[in-house]
């Protein structure tokens, strides 16, 4: 973990609300793995006072990218940025995905901006069979990105499949033996991922999100419950990411 400072190359919108900001920090792209994130002040003055946490959506030799959509103030001076300027950035933090274990097919359930870590995960997923599930509203608030061997599910079946991310994933056949999965997006979303993986006997990782102010477990800002009872985990420090078995959700 340390403090740099990134230079914004650029900004570019992706979706209707979303963007993507590519940033240069050459000390944290070196040594950031997947479903890691950074805290960035997203301000040289005190306003916002606290730092916004981001998933790094890809890395690209020195270069960061961070995925977000518009959700208040902080997100929308990020999106407002021009090629160099600067932004404080702590990082990396947290604990990433895991790509240890037995199994030759990634299956990745995104929901929303959940999309944002799997680029980078899917860069280092090496010689491993991928598919990528991705749900959204509508048409309108897809988030379009480069990935492939991808396949959708919307609300109002504007694009793919009619339905949940969740219920796409009931309409499909897996290798139970050496599958795994990997989840991103609103709580409800992975607590519905998660039932179907118990239900089916699948490994499955998933990332997690919530207000933060340290980064780093300081504040205690960020607890979620753990399956020991009366023990709570921090998100912030034990997580982002998460095995299935380990929290409530």
């Amino acid at each position: 973990m340390q403090v740099t400072i990134g230079s914004v190359q650029q900004v570019d919108q992706i979706g209707k609300l979303t963007f993507l900001c590519k940033v240069l920090a050459p000390e944290i792209a070196s040594t950031i793995t997947p479903g890691q994130f950074c805290n960035v002040k997203v301000s040289q003055t005190n306003f916002p006072l606290l730092r916004r946490p981001f998933s790094v959506c890809d890395v690209e030799g020195e270069y960061l990218y961070f995925m977000f959509d518009i959700v208040g103030e902080g997100t929308k001076i990020l999106s407002q940025k021009r090629s160099g300027e600067k932004i404080d950035i702590l990082g990396p933090l947290g604990r990433g995905f895991s790509l240890d274990g037995d199994f030759d097919t990634a299956i990745m359930v995104a929901g929303g901006i959940g999309l944002a870590p799997f680029p980078y995960l899917l860069k280092s997923m090496n010689s491993k069979n991928v598919k990528v599930f991705y749900g959204t509203r509508n048409q309108d608030h897809l988030i379009k990105y480069d990935i492939k061997n991808i396949e959708y599910a919307s609300d109002d079946g504007s694009i793919g499949y009619n339905g949940n991310v969740i219920q796409l994933l009931e309409s499909q056949e897996f290798d139970k033996s050496r599958t795994k999965f990997f989840g991103c997006g609103p709580t409800p979303m992975l607590s519905a991922l998660k039932k179907y993986c118990v239900k089916n006997n699948y490994d499955c990782e998933i990332s997690t999100e919530s207000a933060m102010a340290c980064g780093f477990g300081i504040c205690q800002g960020c607890p979620v419950e753990s399956t020991s009872e009366g023990y709570y985990k921090l998100i912030c420090k034990d997580g982002p990411v998460f095995n299935i078995n380990e929290i409530e959700i």
